[in-house]
């Protein structure tokens, strides 16, 4: 492994493992997210979309900076399978770049072409983040990995309170997804995972909720099953029509499906 602990991931990850990853999970659909900011990689996510019935949408990166990103979204959004956008605000160095201008005005052009944005961030980031929301009351937003609460260390706030404040924007959707790569890799369970899923069922409500995976990153952690197990013990007290909308309903709605 590598010094970065990232080295198991450091190889190609395609359709095909994915299917094989999922096959005892009862998984019936997927949505491919982005990793890189390229849009060669967009590109190469729509042509699975087409070719693998697995795979029923993508989350892809487009440079919403860009003077041409009318351009690109108008190409892209020819694609049945294009369901929305993401750009990996976390790695930005610049804590308040989810606030910028330039960027803003890219994501004002989403909500005509119905596209969703994924935010992903830390959560030092959610102060940001519920400003940035702010400013797009008709945008349908996606908080991936529950913005990444300091799980390794037990700690919930001050996540738990700017979690709530953001929940009470009811565009705002939260993916149950990266819990697992935020506590220790190799000791996690599903009790130290649970206080932070209750938080944002209680926030969000299961009508907001939606199950990701965040694979294959999540294979530094636990492979495909176990997340499954684990997600399936947090949902085991609600109703069947509370868990089918976490499982599957809601994303199905957010993501056009």
């Amino acid at each position: 492994m590598n010094s970065d602990g990232l080295g198991p991931l450091r190889r190609d990850f395609l359709a095909d493992h994915l299917v094989q990853a999922t096959h005892s999970s009862a998984v019936s659909a997927a949505i491919a997210v982005q990793a890189r900011q390229d849009l060669a990689e967009t590109e190469w996510l729509l042509d699975i979309a087409a070719n693998h019935s697995l795979v029923k949408g993508v989350v892809g990166w487009v440079p919403l900076t860009s003077p041409d990103l009318p351009a690109v979204l108008e190409r892209f959004a020819q694609h049945p399978s294009f369901k929305g956008v993401r750009h990996v605000v976390q790695d930005e160095p610049d804590d308040a770049f989810i606030l910028c201008d330039d960027f803003n005005r890219g994501v004002t052009l989403l909500k005509h072409l119905e596209l969703v944005y994924d935010i992903l961030i830390y959560e030092r980031h959610l102060p940001q983040a519920i400003e940035f929301v702010d400013r797009h009351p008709q945008q349908v937003f996606v908080l991936d990995h529950i913005a990444k609460p300091k799980i390794k260390e037990n700690i919930l706030q001050p996540w738990a309170d700017r979690i709530r404040e953001l929940a009470r924007r009811e565009n705002v959707y939260c993916k149950v997804s990266g819990m697992a790569t935020e506590a220790d890799w190799t000791s996690w369970t599903a009790q130290q995972l649970r206080p932070y899923f209750d938080l944002v069922l209680e926030a969000f409500g299961p009508n907001r909720m939606l199950f990701g995976s965040d694979w294959p990153v999540l294979t530094l952690a636990a492979d495909y099953g176990t997340w499954v197990g684990a997600f399936q013990t947090f949902i085991a007290d609600l109703s069947p029509h509370e868990q089918q909308l976490i499982s599957s309903a809601t994303a199905r709605q957010v993501y056009r499906l």
